[in-house]
């Protein structure tokens, strides 16, 4: 078009210029006004014919021509949109590092066992009078510390998932030491996972707001190798499967030193832990079900005097809560019932015990699972900004078999109270009162324990987004 517009204005311009030019060579008659009115002229003959000429090239354009534009445009956007959605999904993948540093500083009025001088469980609590001394004791620990890493990044099959956590609790053969302990090594793709994290058996949301690291004895607690099935994850609604590690702990009673045959009874598990749970959230709350199904045998491997091989089902059921009275109070329940599933309870003792079965003489004596009562009821309140109180008891309860040691666990009792300070977020410290009571199995021994803690925590955290 603009190359139209400039031959048309070449054409005008040439034709006048031998005028302009033969004035030019004669100032003397040279008339001024009479230039600039010309010029006026021509400028607007020219804007006349720049709009004949688009006028004339909107008339040629037809709805074809119309269409194939439109079609250019179209053709384009699936690559724009694609770049964009790249462009996006790259920014919404992450990296969160985060942990917290916490230092735990208390003094215990009573005795407990010193692999586990900094926490209360009523299982550790002396079974006879001054078991592990005299009472009275001063601790002081770093070993909640805790450094995680969790990943997510958007695929075609969902988010994909990540997260490894560690802290420094030594458990097992590093009971009682300030050392590595893994947490969660944990993955997930869509509505699939696989790795060590919470069992779907238990409730991570019953934790109360405590400094007392291992928590409510009455509840489930226990991070497990697994694989999951996820079909349903919505903000209201969760169902979760999961086939777990077996596993299993075993107590030989009476006999642990008097029959010949039992050290040589070795476990056996052919078959994984099955679990899962539903559940619902509504504006008050939730409510979750959780359930369990588990197979524990063992071997008889000596000479076939007698017959000690067994077979054992366990299974177990959980329900648990968190209702919101108020904007500030939050009240984390639990109830937990079921056969031989003390190893993922948070404080119990052995899944199978020894039961007298004097009948038959090939198999004098049998493994059967415990059973075990759990429960938990916890509030946490909020004073304001600044400070916040938990309080609350939990219970297990254990069915001891009758050829169990007089002196076995047989019931707990945990409760405690706190005031927790935040002078700035991210930083806590606070005082805490804690309470433990174990009473055995059949002799009458029973002992409380009594704590006052000072902790402080530090938590971080960072978010790098690619």
């Amino acid at each position: 078009m603009w190359g139209k517009v400039t031959c048309a204005a070449a054409v005008v311009i040439s034709t006048c210029f031998p005028c302009v030019q033969a004035r030019a060579q004669n100032p003397q008659t040279v008339d001024l006004q009479a230039l600039k009115a010309r010029l006026l002229r021509l400028e607007e003959e020219v804007q006349g014919l720049k709009s004949e000429i688009d006028a004339a090239e909107q008339v040629q354009q037809t709805p074809l021509a119309a269409a194939a534009a439109s079609l250019r445009v179209t053709a384009a956007s699936p690559i724009e949109n694609e770049k964009a959605s790249t462009e996006q999904e790259k920014s919404e993948s992450t990296i969160d590092l985060y942990g917290f540093v916490m230092t735990d500083t208390g003094y215990d009025f009573g005795q407990i066992n010193p692999q586990w001088f900094d926490v209360e469980r009523p299982t550790q609590l002396p079974s006879y009078t001054n078991q592990y001394g005299g009472n009275g004791n001063v601790y002081f620990g770093v070993r909640q510390t805790r450094f995680g890493v969790k990943t997510s990044t958007p695929t075609g099959l969902g988010d994909l998932k990540t997260q490894f956590e560690f802290e420094l609790f030594g458990t097992g053969v590093d009971a009682g030491q300030t050392t590595f302990r893994l947490r969660h090594a944990y993955g997930e793709l869509g509505r699939f996972g696989a790795g060590q994290t919470w069992s779907p058996f238990m409730d991570i949301d019953v934790f109360p707001n405590s400094l007392e690291y291992w928590g409510p004895n009455g509840m489930v607690f226990f991070r497990n190798v697994q694989v999951r099935w996820m079909p349903i994850r919505t903000n209201k609604t969760e169902l979760i499967f999961a086939l777990e590690r077996p596993g299993a702990s075993a107590d030989q009673g009476i006999y642990s030193d008097r029959i010949e045959g039992l050290p040589g009874v070795k476990p056996r598990f052919n078959l994984p832990d099955i679990s899962g749970h539903a559940r619902l959230t509504r504006d008050w709350g939730y409510v979750q079900v959780a359930g369990i199904f588990r197979k524990i045998g063992w071997v008889d491997i000596n000479d076939p005097i007698y017959n000690l091989s067994g077979t054992a089902f366990g299974w177990g059921v959980n329900v648990t809560s968190n209702l919101k009275f108020s904007s500030k109070d939050i009240g984390r329940f639990e109830v937990v019932y079921g056969d031989g599933i003390e190893n993922y309870m948070n404080d119990a003792p052995v899944d199978i015990g020894v039961e007298n079965n004097f009948s038959n003489p090939v198999t004098p004596i049998k493994g059967v699972p415990l059973p075990v009562l759990g429960v938990v009821s916890f509030l946490d309140h909020n004073w304001g900004e600044r400070f916040s109180t938990s309080v609350g008891y939990s219970m297990v309860n254990i069915d001891n078999s009758n050829a169990q040691n007089p002196s076995d666990f047989h019931q707990g009792h945990y409760a405690l109270a706190n005031l927790l300070f935040h002078p700035v977020p991210k930083v806590t410290m606070g005082g805490e009162f804690q309470f433990g009571r174990r009473v055995n199995f059949t002799d009458g021994f029973n002992v409380n324990d009594y704590r006052a803690q000072v902790s402080f925590k530090y938590d971080w955290k960072k978010t790098v987004a690619y």
